[in-house]
């Protein structure tokens, strides 16, 4: 009876070890609780891993795993730099389409009755509100209301003829303008740059009524002038720019001018342009 007792008691003790792994037998155990007075009792086991996982390496796989890129900001600031990334991609067709001026858009300023020529009415209203909306602006430093608010257009004119078995259309106008003292040089002159500002606009209004006439955009940008100066032109001298077109393209567009003095009929100056549709800014 009492070697079975102790054999209850040493196994009692080993499911206490196994237990509590770091807690350490009492001084006042039993003798017979030793591993040397019960030889049939099996060692404490160690306890169970958490881990299934027998790898040791892999004991966090149930947790994301973390980036290991020197930066790890740059996953995210990739992420949030894509939509402006496709917002630069888009295709400039939907900015291309629009024109650059469009005549029909502009605001009126004022009757048309006063302008002569055959071309229909709202051709002329068209060409006006273009000159004075992109000629002209709003509102224009003095020197330049000198030379356009006293600027008038006297005649638009439309002819058509047969050239190598195609019909051509030529549009041409008609403006006059007296020179005042804000038009003149140190030499009491007219201006050479107030007659380059005068060709820009009056040069321009063939081409806005040919390309109404044929349901085109003649407003463009000026691509290159050529001026002659032929005579001077003192103040109060009548000018009398009569401007006809060339050529009008899907691109590129021309005309040509004649400056001429009412009084004397002489030429004051002469002049060629050159203009194109502008395309959409690429940067």
């Amino acid at each position: 009876m009492r070697r079975t007792a102790g054999i209850t008691a040493s196994a009692a003790t080993s499911i206490s070890s196994y237990s509590h792994p770091s807690h350490s037998p009492s001084p006042s155990s039993s003798p017979s609780s030793s591993p040397s007075s019960s030889p049939s009792s099996s060692p404490p086991h160690p306890p169970p891993n958490p881990n299934p996982n027998p790898n040791p390496a892999l004991a966090n796989t149930s947790s994301p795993p973390l980036s290991t890129s020197p930066h790890p900001s740059s996953s995210s600031a990739s992420s949030h730099s894509s939509p402006s990334l496709a917002a630069s991609t888009t295709p400039t067709a939907a900015r291309d389409s629009k024109p650059w001026i469009d005549p029909a858009a502009l605001p009126s300023h004022g009757s048309v009755a006063h302008i002569a020529g055959n071309a229909p009415e709202h051709i002329k209203r068209l060409t006006q509100n273009t000159f004075f909306a992109y000629g002209v602006g709003a509102p224009p430093p003095p020197a330049r209301a000198s030379a356009a608010r006293a600027q008038r257009e006297r005649n638009m004119g439309v002819e058509g003829g047969i050239e190598r078995g195609m019909e051509r259309l030529e549009a041409s106008t008609t403006a006059e303008i007296r020179v005042t003292r804000g038009m003149l040089n140190g030499a009491g002159m007219l201006h050479g740059g107030c007659v380059a500002y005068l060709v820009d606009n009056c040069c321009s209004t063939p081409l806005v009524v040919l390309g109404l006439l044929q349901r085109r955009n003649g407003v463009g940008v000026t691509q290159a002038m050529t001026v002659l100066f032929h005579a001077p032109a003192a103040v109060g001298t009548t000018l009398r720019v009569v401007s006809t077109s060339v050529s009008l393209g899907a691109r590129v567009m021309s005309s040509r001018c004649e400056i001429i003095a009412k009084e004397t009929g002489r030429i004051v100056a002469s002049a060629f342009l050159n203009k194109m549709q502008p395309g959409g800014a690429k940067l």
